[in-house]
This record gives C-alpha cells, sequence and structure tokens, in this order.
C-alpha cells in the first residue's frame, strides 16, 4: 500500500478559504481569479488552486470570462429569490419537526444542546466582527435545527446551496447594524423550538427566512443597477 497523499485536503483547504472569499465580498462579483498570485497568497503549489478553482466553477461561483479567465461570477438577485423560496419552506419545516420532537421527549439531548451552543455562540459575537464569522454562526444555527427536526432529507438538499445562501447573506451581514436583528430573530425561532412549541416555531422560521430572501434580493437588484 502507498501512503496517501495530502493532496485532498489541500484542495479542501484551499476551496474554503476562496469559497470564505467570495462569500463575505473579499472577492467580489467580477474579480479576475489569477492562479498563481493564488498559490503564492496562500503558500501551496498550483496543483491544488487549479483543482479548487475548478469545483467552484462546478458550482457556479465562478465563470469563465473570456481572455480574462476566470472571474468571481455576478450575484442573479432572481436566482437568490429562488433560492430563498425552497429554503424557506424547509426552514419551516425544520423547526416545526424540531419542536414536535422536543414535545413529544423524542429529541436527543445533544442535538438539543447544538441548537442552544449555536445560539450563544452567534449572539454573543461582537458587532465588529468580520461577516465570514457571522455568516459561519449563522450557517451553524440553522443546520442545528436541521438536525434538531430529525428529518435528514432536509439538511442534504440545503448543504448544497450554501455556497450560493453564503454569498447572499454577506450582503445583508456586511452591514453591522443588521447582525443584532438577524440574531433577535434566531433567538426567537430557538425558543418556540425548545419550549415545543411546533406551531409558532414553524411561523417564526417562516417570517425570517422569508423576510431575509425577500430582503437580500432587493438589496442585489439595488447593487446591480446601480453597477
Amino acid at each position: 500500500m502507498k501512503p496517501i497523499s495530502s493532496q485532498p485536503v489541500l484542495i479542501d483547504q484551499v476551496y474554503e478559504s476562496l469559497g470564505k472569499a467570495i462569500a463575505d465580498g473579499s472577492l467580489p462579483a467580477g474579480s479576475r481569479i489569477r492562479q498563481e498570485e493564488l498559490a503564492e497568497r496562500l503558500g501551496v503549489s498550483r496543483q491544488p488552486v487549479s483543482h479548487a478553482l475548478q469545483l467552484l466553477k462546478r458550482q457556479g461561483l465562478l465563470v469563465e470570462s473570456g481572455k480574462r479567465g476566470l472571474t468571481v461570477a455576478p450575484l442573479d438577485s432572481a436566482r437568490i429569490l429562488d433560492l430563498y423560496q425552497v429554503r424557506t419552506s424547509l426552514d419551516a419545516l425544520a423547526a416545526r419537526l424540531a419542536a414536535q420532537r422536543i414535545a413529544a421527549g423524542t429529541a436527543g439531548p445533544s442535538a438539543r444542546r447544538e441548537l442552544e451552543d449555536a445560539l450563544q455562540r452567534g449572539a454573543s459575537l461582537d458587532p465588529d466582527r468580520s461577516a465570514a464569522v457571522f455568516i459561519q454562526a449563522d450557517v451553524e444555527f440553522h443546520t442545528a435545527i436541521y438536525r434538531l427536526s430529525g428529518n435528514t432529507a432536509i439538511e442534504e438538499t440545503v448543504a448544497p446551496q450554501w455556497p450560493h445562501l453564503k454569498r447572499s447573506m454577506g450582503v445583508v451581514l456586511n452591514d453591522p447594524g443588521h447582525r443584532p436583528k438577524v440574531w433577535n430573530e434566531h433567538a426567537v425561532i430557538a425558543g418556540f423550538i425548545l419550549a415545543g412549541d411546533a406551531a409558532n416555531a414553524e411561523a417564526a422560521a417562516l417570517k425570517h427566512t422569508n423576510r431575509a430572501g425577500t430582503e437580500t434580493s432587493q438589496r442585489l437588484a439595488a447593487i446591480n443597477q446601480a453597477a
């Protein structure tokens, strides 16, 4: 048996680093991607960078732009609204199922703690932390609800869309003044879930994700119109 190469690990690390930069706007739409420059900045060879770029291209986060080569894909407000419409239904379902499991006593203590911890971590973040930190905390909060719901298909359905959703979340979470509102709404959702109140948990999740999708789509449309 031959030793296992660490190359896949490097590819994942490069992919994650670039994905975060695209999500939080450090690499805004239209940015030209120079493979050699990225390899030098990240301190790796060109090969893992090349593989990571192809992954990002397949996900639609990078696009070919003629002689400019690869660039960061534009954010399509209509596409983001489509994604949020689907996610709104899934988030509402997850919140209802999670609350029902709490009420029935069938939710495992570790799943309940995961939600409590995710809420605590996000709510205690310093408002001046980077957008990337708030985006990740947001993802962890909603993922905790998906897992508490007991329906694995919900997390599996949303997971492939997180890269695009993270980009849209960055549009809103780049504004420090908006962050407390998001976590206040999260606290309301978690409160109803942990109280076993399925109807109100579903309604709060529906309202939260629907508002986020509509507001994000509107901001993106305004940005694109001004460009």
